[in-house]
């Protein structure tokens, strides 16, 4: 007589649980999918936001494209994103470079922060 195995799991179960594990793993990975040096970055799965320390060589690679800070002058700033150099101010509308909009968050002594996000379009 067959009867149902109260409490066991089926053969399949772990194996669908390491695939589930493994893909949670890299989901997490293509949102964390991002590089920088002499920069930090805070990204989700269509922005993010960017904050590049002043005086060293920092770049970016988000949303699978690279970004440079190339210089500041007073509110001024100008970055290379995805090979394009733009210069932007503090309160400025998005502009947009290789579909992604950019925004200048701040600047500061020490630090610069952008919004790059895709553009909705």
């Amino acid at each position: 007589m067959n009867r149902p195995s109260a409490g066991k799991t089926s053969p399949t179960f772990p194996r669908r649980l390491a695939g589930l594990l493994a893909g949670l793993a890299l989901g997490t990975a293509l949102l964390a999918g991002c590089s920088s040096e002499g920069a930090s970055t805070d990204c989700g799965l269509d922005a993010c936001t960017v904050t590049f320390d002043r005086g060293v060589e920092a770049n970016a690679n988000i949303l699978g494209v690279e970004a440079k800070l190339v210089g500041v002058q007073n509110d001024q700033v100008t970055l290379d994103i995805a090979g394009e150099q733009l210069t932007l101010t503090v309160g400025q509308q998005a502009t947009e470079v290789g579909g992604l909009a950019v925004t200048l968050d701040s600047v500061t002594d020490s630090q610069v922060a952008v919004r790059i996000s895709r553009n909705p379009s």
